[in-house]
């Protein structure tokens, strides 16, 4: 095909263009060397990486930014959908039309003829009973089947703890949580004193095993949780900086005890 395609180089050409794009790259003969070389194992890493971006300009409400975001997103779907025909095993329309019937059979109260009167609950309720039965239907019979591998590690965990909770394996309240989480961190100084770095890393696993679940308890999302923690360092950190360069000095310049008085400034200064 000519490299003056008129639809590669319409920019309103929509899907069709972007389609037509990603399936030039993977051309054997005329594509990119690159994008020839790629397969699901290689570009998987690359999809995770640009919904993180997604997550991160929405928290940031760069609303420019999350455009471009979102189009580099769509492109990890188009990537995949493109090596998925190669193979044979899926189309762009057939993953369309997949979850397209998903979205109107989990719904029913929307293109159905169920009620929209019911609670946020019930309706959580319903949508978990619908996936239930999708599960079933793919033969995943054990409580914890189909919580994906790759998600991230403690995103995961609160997803396999509601899987078991569902099933009445879990603390009745939050008092019993906060009570195992003592007697792991009690575990994890008896095991760097005294046990072995591969012991200490399982009873570390244990520790954040359960604060997935208080969070879980506390109704807390602990990935959000802990991107706050982590923009709030980063912002006090950065007051510390900020601070010793006034001075003409940077951190390796000072002190603990110094950054220490700076931090609690920094923090008064945020209330």
């Amino acid at each position: 095909m000519p490299d003056d395609d008129p639809l590669i180089h319409d920019p309103d050409g929509g899907m069709p263009r972007l389609l037509e794009i990603m399936r030039r790259l993977r051309d054997p003969e005329t594509g990119c060397p690159w994008d020839i070389e790629q397969d699901f194992d290689s570009i998987a890493p690359y999809t995770i990486e640009e919904a993180y971006e997604v997550a991160d300009a929405i928290q940031r409400r760069d609303f420019a930014e999350l455009e471009g975001e979102l189009g580099d997103l769509l492109l990890q779907s188009v990537y995949h959908t493109q090596m998925g025909e190669e193979a044979g095993h899926f189309t762009f329309d057939t993953v369309v039309k997949n979850i397209s019937d998903k979205m109107v059979a989990r719904h029913p109260h929307v293109f159905g003829d169920e009620s929209r009167d019911k609670s946020a609950e019930q309706q959580t309720a319903d949508w978990e009973a619908i996936k239930a039965k999708e599960r079933s239907r793919k033969a995943e019979t054990r409580t914890l089947d189909g919580v994906a591998l790759g998600l991230p590690a403690l995103m995961r965990a609160v997803k396999l703890q509601k899987r078991a909770a569902r099933v009445g394996f879990d603390w009745p309240d939050v008092s019993h949580v906060i009570d195992k989480l003592q007697e792991e961190a009690a575990e994890l100084v008896e095991a760097r004193d005294t046990l072995t770095h591969d012991a200490m890393t399982e009873e570390y696993g244990d520790m954040l095993f359960v604060m997935a679940n208080l969070a879980r308890h506390l109704k807390i999302d602990p990935e959000e949780a802990l991107r706050a923690a982590n923009a709030k360092f980063t912002r006090r950190f950065e007051a510390i900086e900020d601070a010793l360069a006034a001075q003409g000095r940077k951190p390796a310049d000072s002190d603990l005890a110094e950054m220490d008085a700076l931090w609690d400034a920094a923090k008064i200064a945020e209330k």
